[in-house]
């Protein structure tokens, strides 16, 4: 349905289809109440042009054409066997309660999920088992319980500011991060140091996929 200048899917199941969500000139809601089954779905609109709300995707690929940045309602959808492609900054999946009280909190997960063939920075999966989920590799790499490995971690020898900037801050993540991921080359470049002295760090311990 298209109303002024709105796109929105909800209350029904899409199987099988294409949707591109391109218009820069449309908002894009999807939800409440909608089921996508191996749908592939094309996103090139900024975070403010798309809604997510009580949205389960089921074997669904998303082709993220423009980098989506600072995007938290993937929280608000349930998550199963997707695919994703592309950028993604500041983005958080998963199961996170305390975030809001409706009851599409609630309904948040993420399970099964490949983003084998995405770019992903300062991106945190939520009160989910990151066991289930392929992460990017390097020169992405991804804290695994970041929470519960941040005294160890400090004990490390970081290079440049990455040391008091990132891993002295890991105890002060939302207490439903189960893993936070990372891009080396864009880290390095704001805390003063190189991908190459990070990655010697991070071989040192077990905590981390990369």
């Amino acid at each position: 349905m298209d109303w002024l200048g709105n796109v929105v899917f909800e209350d029904r199941e899409i199987e099988n289809e294409r949707l591109e969500l391109t218009d820069k000139e449309a908002n894009y809601i999807l939800g409440p109440n909608l089921t996508l089954k191996n749908c592939t779905l094309v996103l090139k609109v900024p975070a403010r042009r798309l809604s997510l709300k009580q949205v389960r995707f089921l074997n669904c690929t998303f082709e993220v054409k423009q980098e989506l940045k600072n995007y938290q309602y993937w929280i608000t959808t349930s998550l199963k066997g997707c695919r994703f492609k592309g950028r993604l900054s500041g983005c958080d999946f998963g199961h996170w309660p305390e975030y809001g009280t409706g009851p599409e909190y609630q309904l948040g997960s993420i399970e099964d999920c490949d983003f084998s063939e995405a770019r992903l920075d300062g991106c945190r999966i939520m009160g989910s088992d990151p066991a289930t989920i392929r992460f990017p590799k390097w020169p992405c790499f991804t804290f695994l319980d970041p929470i519960g490995r941040a005294s160890e971690l400090r004990r490390g020898k970081w290079p440049g500011l990455f040391g008091s900037v990132v891993v002295d801050e890991l105890h002060n993540q939302p207490p439903s991060t189960v893993a936070l991921t990372k891009y080396a080359p864009a880290v390095a470049k704001k805390l003063e140091t190189t991908p190459e002295e990070l990655r010697a760090v991070i071989e040192q311990f077990d905590c981390f996929v990369y």
